[in-house]
């Protein structure tokens, strides 16, 4: 499909640029240089060039109008997590402008390529990604954004007053010469400033420095769009002349269209044509790719759609469209519990086997004497069930595609676009809008591709395509079903394990298990692997990938240690940690069992479990985030499940926006509450089974516990690591141990509430 690991001359421009440093506001040389031909999306790429509302830039990335109104161009697109927020603060922080009056824009993906990554100075990966917003290359880059812009007022003011540029202050969107008493708006000046060339890129404000970052607490830049209607989602793209799309794929993932009778259905009201898409036939451009995640990935299904004037019209003719499908191999899968089975059965032996980590001699495992605590886990399947189905619109003509869509990453996006009308980038002009909900779902952008090869079948008209709430659950890219074998030997005096074995077997593998959590880097002898399965079900990025499972994993495992040693459950872990070089893991442990009140009595049937992982540790133990956990339950004799309380401490290192740490780690909580306790995906002849939300439970708003965040966990390290997703991962095993604590039961694979919960 055009993909390719080799360094393009773009790639070799834009990373020479970062090492320079050259690219934090916008164009390098290259831009201007080798700039011909290409066609520049709204708005123009010429530095200085008049913007959507008719005002020149000061940057490609903030214009300002004569009213002091402040546009920001955003790479990052806004799916709910204040990713878009935080990176207009970064700007604000040096621009030192009006927060009221700033407005947002998605960064132009076409606009990145044209002008050789005048908006990628962060990652490759990360540019036009709609999370991360607080790593380190980011906080940076767009700081420096903020600081050319305000350089560049500062120079046009100064310059108007005869006065040097150092006696001009800022503050609010107001430049002031304190000697002469004269001041200016920053719409008064920008039209100077726009024709300012800088020397040099101005120093950034070091974190002490701040007196917007990390001391106020901005709700998110879009809540006025949504709370007044005029926010745009996938689903409220209009454009003239739009027709809709209603889709049907192959029932079981990786089958093929056998027939179809569309005669049955042309003649029903508003139908225009009914288009297939077929996953084998050839497809790309010719040319190096640039798509942060390539293609493997992005594959269509069979599939075949209706296109009508109406959704409504579209999708009752494809209801009553004749079709049938070749199943192919995956409908040998009769039964979920088959699926089960076969990954467990898999965790056994060592064919296939892929070793992740070894240190040590696991062979101490056999050691006289030790005590051994040997189990088996399970996760299931899981839906992402974003509230936004998927969708999205384009319109191909035969030297161009258009598209208008809810994609997690803009690039990734933007390439897959290209390669699937087999048109260039130049001609490729991708439109961003705010996201119902990702959660790893559109990362890939697969969607795309389906969006893209429906439309090129009806071209010349946009053509926005809608997956109904049963298509797009039971044609999902799952949480991977994970077994996993963990066998540990304790020692004899000490209770802590000398030793210990993880065995995995799942389909579609994310390699976290020894950088999930403390566990594997405080014993001395460790072996993990996997191996890989012959499913048929597509496994894809599901919010924490990968560490959603493992800590399930690992929290449980460790409690069972702890029971079989006879040690409080939190005196255990933080007897681990104490060989942990990270201080931030044992002092959120501390902190979370004293404000949640551990060990205090409780009455029968009612119990407190604790829990404590990391994220984004990235090999290095002294990075990432740590979250624990304490899940204060109770369970009735009968077995009906209550979770009480959820308390919870973190490391960060620091943070920037409390109010918004506090809301990423509640929402982190309740999703992973809701995928411990109700989510599980099944399976019938190979069929997805569950379709819409009256099968697959979602936590309703009156299920949802109290959750107390406190934040004397934070070590004050240098660094402020992200926190979206490891709440995910960490509350399920704690209401896990709690209710084994409240009813002598070990809950040993998710979904809890399918369980027999009794006790007497």
């Amino acid at each position: 499909m055009g993909e390719t690991a080799a360094l393009n001359r773009r790639d070799l421009l834009v990373r020479g640029a970062l090492v320079g440093g050259s690219f934090a506001i916008g164009f390098g040389p290259a831009a201007a240089q080798d700039n011909k031909g290409k066609v520049a999306d709204t708005p123009a790429a010429a530095p200085g060039a008049v913007g959507a509302m008719g005002d020149p830039e000061l940057t490609p990335w903030v214009l300002i109008a004569p009213d002091d109104t402040v546009v920001i161009r955003v790479a990052s697109p806004e799916f709910g997590n204040g990713a878009m927020t935080q990176c207009v603060a970064l700007v604000a922080e040096e621009l030192e402008c009006d927060w009221a009056k700033i407005r947002t824009e998605a960064a132009s993906t076409n606009r990145d390529y044209v002008t050789y990554g005048g908006y990628s100075p962060i990652h490759p990966a990360a540019a036009f990604f709609g999370g991360r917003s607080t790593m380190g290359q980011r906080i940076k880059a767009m700081q420096q954004v903020g600081a050319s812009a305000r350089e560049r007022l500062r120079i046009a003011a100064a310059t108007r007053w005869g006065v040097a540029p150092g006696e001009v202050t800022i503050a609010k969107g107001v430049l002031t010469h304190a000697a002469s008493s004269r001041s200016l708006r920053y719409g008064e000046v920008v039209a100077d400033a726009a024709k300012v060339k800088l020397t040099a890129e101005p120093v950034i404000k070091k974190p002490a420095e701040w007196t917007f970052l990390g001391k106020a607490s901005p709700s998110k830049i879009t809540i006025p769009a949504i709370v007044d209607g005029s926010a745009q989602y996938g689903m409220d793209v209009r454009l003239p002349g739009m027709v809709y799309a209603a889709l049907m794929q192959s029932p079981v993932h990786g089958g093929r269209l056998k027939s179809y009778n569309a005669d049955k259905v042309k003649a029903m009201p508003g139908v225009l044509a009914v288009v297939t898409v077929d996953p084998d036939e050839p497809r790309g451009v010719a040319m190096m790719s640039a798509a942060p995640y390539g293609y493997s990935l992005t594959g269509t299904r069979a599939a075949v759609a209706v296109i009508a004037e109406h959704y409504w019209q579209a999708q009752k003719s494809l209801e009553a469209l004749p079709v049938e499908w070749h199943d192919g191999p995956g409908a040998r899968w009769a039964t979920t519990q088959a699926i089960y089975d076969a990954a467990i059965a898999a965790t056994g032996n060592d064919i296939n086997a892929r070793v992740e980590q070894a240190y040590g001699d696991v062979s101490a495992i056999d050691a006289p004497g030790a005590k051994l605590v040997k189990q088996t886990y399970l996760t299931p399947y899981c839906d992402q069930a974003p509230m936004e189905p998927l969708n999205g619109t384009a319109l191909v003509t035969a030297d161009r595609v258009e598209v208008w869509h809810p994609a997690q990453n803009s690039q990734q996006a933007f390439w897959v676009a290209s390669d699937e009308a087999g048109i260039v980038p130049e001609r490729v002009f991708f439109h961003q809008t705010l996201v119902g909900g990702a959660f790893g779902r559109r990362l890939e952008s697969d969607d795309v591709r389906m969006v893209v090869a429906i439309a090129k079948r009806f071209p010349g008209r946009p053509v926005h395509t809608i997956w109904s709430r049963e298509e797009m659950t039971r044609q999902g890219k799952y949480r991977p079903m994970v077994a996993t074998k963990m066998t540990a030997a304790l020692d004899p005096k000490t209770g802590l394990p000398t030793a210990a074995i993880a065995r995995q077997a799942s389909r579609g593998h994310y390699p976290r298990f020894a950088d999930t959590a403390y566990f594997m880097g405080c014993i001395p002898n460790v072996r993990v692997d996997a191996r890989e399965l012959p499913l048929h079900v597509t496994p894809g990025p599901y919010r924490g990938p990968g560490y959603n499972s493992y800590t399930f994993f690992q929290e449980t495992f460790i409690d069972e240690c702890a029971h079989a040693a006879g040690i409080d459950p939190v005196e255990y872990r933080l007897r681990l940690l104490e060989k942990w070089p990270n201080p931030g893991w044992a002092k959120s442990l501390k902190e979370v069992a004293k404000q949640a009140g551990w060990g205090k009595k409780l009455p029968r049937g009612t119990a407190q479990g604790v829990a404590i992982t990391g994220w984004g540790l990235n090999g290095q133990k002294t990075l990432g985030t740590c979250v624990a956990v304490v899940a204060t339950v109770e369970v009735t004799r009968k077995g009906a499940l209550t979770v009480k309380q959820l308390d919870a401490a973190f490391d960060t290192g620091k943070v920037m926006n409390r109010d918004e740490i506090t809301n990423l780690i509640e929402g982190g909580l309740i999703f992973g509450l809701n995928m411990a306790l109700n989510e599980e995906m099944t399976v019938k002849d190979g069929r997805m089974v569950e379709g819409n939300f009256d099968a697959y439970k979602i936590l309703r708003m009156a299920e949802a516990p109290p959750i107390r965040v406190h934040f004397g966990g934070l070590s004050g390290a240098d660094r402020y690591s992200e926190i979206g997703e490891p709440p995910v991962g960490t509350v399920g095993p704690a209401v896990g141990n709690a209710i084994f604590r409240a009813t002598g039961k070990r809950l040993r694979r998710q979904p809890f509430l399918t369980q027999d919960l009794s006790w007497s």
